[in-house]
């Protein structure tokens, strides 16, 4: 019996793989489990469609990063804050504020979960933030603290 793999399996093979087994295996393990389906033309042209509208979706996504990244490299924030004695700020910068911030100069949502900071940002001057966008990509801003 020929099965179209739907899940890596362990010692049989990857996700995608097309695999001879034995009838019970295959009929009363991998298909009941969901872990493959018979392999008929019909499901293999099915599965060959959905990975490469995976594909296109996730090239999609890469190319709307990267233009994500070009538009944040050029970007400097400034964000205004009290300040008491010797330019200390009453309270540090948060990652919400500097994320708030952003999104209201790009109108590109960008999560707090996705701002480094390698330094707590007490006092007025100027920062340099990483922005981790996923897929390999960042982006590094210049952030302008000044005092109110």
């Amino acid at each position: 019996m020929k099965v179209l793999l739907i899940e890596n399996v362990q010692g049989l093979g990857k996700a995608g793989d097309i695999c001879e087994v034995k009838d019970g295996y295959g009929q009363n393990f991998l298909i009941a489990k969901g872990k493959a389906k018979l392999a008929t033309n019909e499901v293999i042209n099915r599965y060959k469609a959905q990975q490469k509208q995976i594909a296109q979706n996730k090239a999609l996504e890469l190319a709307e990063q990267k233009q994500l990244a070009q538009s944040l490299e050029s970007l400097e924030i400034t964000i205004a804050k009290k300040v008491g004695a010797n330019n200390a700020l009453f309270g540090a910068v948060t990652k919400d504020e500097i994320a708030h911030a952003i999104n209201e100069h790009i109108k590109a949502p960008i999560d707090k979960k996705w701002i480094i900071l390698h330094e707590s940002i007490k006092h007025t001057g100027d920062f340099d933030i990483e922005i981790k966008l996923g897929n390999g990509l960042s982006a590094n801003l210049t952030l302008h603290i000044i005092g109110q």
